[in-house]
């Protein structure tokens, strides 16, 4: 089994973060899971970790973003087109994948123009994160 760093988990729905949060703290697929309510919050964040990675030299940014698309106050659209101006943000070293119940096909293009390559469909399951961390990373626990 693989274990990751860190997971940010993206999500206005409270329901399913509790959920998500079970999942993944019960799977052991990561020492820390962040929790944002909107794309803004998650923006706010990864600007904290990356302004600390600059300044300290420890690099606690998330290596997994799971995404919701439709959220309030700064949707993973906007989220997405924001993530590309967070200083010091490596998009190379953090993978992000919606997690969404919207498999509009307009949705999913427009998630994939603004990078995005992987795609989870809700509900989140163990086996789901367990494949995406698979693929992504070579840390073995």
């Amino acid at each position: 089994m693989k274990k990751i760093a860190s997971i940010l988990l993206v999500d206005d729905d409270e329901t399913t973060n509790y959920i998500s949060k079970l999942i993944i703290t019960r799977a052991g697929l990561t020492d820390e899971l962040l929790i944002a309510m909107n794309g803004r919050e998650a923006i706010e964040l990864l600007n904290e970790r990356c302004q600390e990675a600059t300044s300290t030299g420890v690099n606690k940014v998330p290596q997994l973003v799971l995404l919701d698309i439709n959220m309030p106050v700064m949707d993973g659209f906007m989220f997405l087109d924001a993530l590309q101006s967070v200083e010091g943000f490596d998009k190379d070293a953090v993978v992000v994948a919606v997690l969404t119940t919207s498999l509009d096909a307009r949705d999913i293009a427009k998630v994939k123009n603004l990078g995005v390559t992987e795609f989870i469909s809700k509900p989140l399951t163990k086996e789901s994160l367990e494949k995406l961390i698979d693929r992504h990373f070579d840390v073995t626990l």
